[in-house]
């Protein structure tokens, strides 16, 4: 039998929820939410409909397809099915839930035509935003979630410092070193999905660039560039491009267990330890002192926006600010963001992110420094916030892994 999400652990989502949305949309006395991830995280079930929670009373799982599956994964007691969206008011009044005038909505989870389609079902009642609620409810995880994590890191940081570096050597394509590293996830227990939640953004096995191919142009909201398979398919690596002596081979890609997802970068260096040029060795060694001050102020009550305000200004000041978190069109204003069932979650290490961290809060640390004609270097690991500072979950490996010519 597939393992179910607790009731208990189900319970405490659904509290969080309602406090936050007392302080975030006070005039909203439930919250409608219609994303597949979301539901997840508030049912058990990969459900295909829609979940209400009520600010009082037991929430509701309405069903579209799946009613079966869902009564089967969910603790949930009200679960029922519907047809249209002109069906959810009759069906929650006869959940015994009925929808009050004024709610929340998760409107990231609907498109422009879906949620048109809603209004005008429901157009006795006010629908507002409540997207920042869930953020905020799924950014500090639970101790089950936070085991599951764990594990999900432990098994990342296993293939890339131990299990891949073995089997890397010159002549090797981009897209030849994503294929091995993909079996090895597989064979660690990877589930070969990576969930994003900004809507249109998605991600396949992370990024492989070796060489320039580490500031090639990306439409990724991240740093680092990468050529890709094809331009249909902008992830992975290229075929054409080969791994060369004396290239960086830097690769930033998620491993997902049951559903959480940890996001890790390692370096590659192929030739010896020797061969690194000063410049390249300097930025590296840059990256990792940056997320040591980091991980030291991952603590409950910092700021956010002060760590990425104090890190910019630090990487300006020691002369990296040009290729600081990526060069040109690739530079992104943050450096760090929360991860978890979706690869980027709130909070993000940025300008304006000015709520305090809280202990359990996870997050995706990645200094990066890319580098004109040689590629991008830095590092990333995932770490857990808690009162003694940021605990990696994805190991302590940093440093550029030397693979013989």
């Amino acid at each position: 039998m597939l393992e179910t999400v607790p009731l208990r652990e189900l319970e405490k989502r659904w509290n969080r929820c309602r406090v936050l949305l007392k302080n975030c949309v006070p005039e909203a006395a439930g919250i409608i939410v219609f994303s597949r991830l979301n539901i997840y995280y508030l049912s058990g079930t990969f459900g295909n409909g829609i979940f209400w929670l009520p600010l009082e009373g037991q929430p509701v799982l309405l069903c579209r397809r799946g009613l079966d599956r869902a009564r089967i994964e969910s603790a949930l007691e009200k679960i029922l099915p519907f047809r249209s969206y002109r069906d959810i008011a009759a069906a929650l009044r006869d959940a015994g839930s009925a929808l009050p005038k004024t709610v929340a909505a998760e409107m990231n989870g609907l498109s422009w035509a879906l949620g048109g389609s809603l209004t005008a079902a429901l157009a006795g009642h006010v629908l507002l935003a409540g997207d920042k609620v869930l953020a905020m409810a799924r950014g500090t995880k639970s101790d089950w979630e936070l085991a599951k994590l764990e594990r999900a890191g432990a098994a990342h940081a296993r293939c890339l410092a131990e299990l891949l570096p073995p089997l890397l050597g010159k002549g090797m394509s981009e897209l030849a070193i994503a294929h091995l590293l993909s079996r090895l996830f597989y064979e660690e227990g990877h589930h070969g999905i990576l969930r994003m939640g900004s809507y249109g953004e998605e991600v396949f096995m992370g990024h492989i660039a070796a060489g320039d191919s580490g500031n090639y142009p990306s439409v990724f909201n991240g740093p680092l560039g990468l050529r890709g398979a094809h331009p249909a398919v902008p992830h992975m690596g290229s075929a054409a491009r080969v791994w060369g002596a004396g290239e960086p081979l830097t690769i930033d890609n998620g491993f997902c267990l049951e559903g959480y997802q940890t996001d890790k970068t390692q370096v590659y260096w192929l030739g010896e330890r020797r061969t690194i040029p000063a410049g390249v060795r300097a930025a590296q060694a840059f990256c990792l002192e940056v997320q040591s001050w980091i991980a030291e102020h991952l603590r409950p009550g910092v700021l956010p926006s002060d760590i990425w305000q104090y890190v910019s200004a630090w990487a300006d000041k020691a002369g990296w600010g040009e290729g600081f978190m990526g060069l040109g069109r690739n530079k992104v204003g943050f450096v760090g963001h929360g991860i978890g069932l979706a690869i980027d979650e709130y909070p993000v290490l940025a300008r304006g992110f000015d709520l305090p961290l809280e202990e359990g809060m996870v997050l995706a640390v990645e200094p990066k420094i890319g580098i004109p004609q040689a590629g991008m270097v830095g590092v990333e690991n995932t770490f857990a916030v808690t009162e003694q500072g940021g605990r990696s979950l994805t190991g302590g490996q940093g440093d550029i892994i030397c693979i013989a010519g």
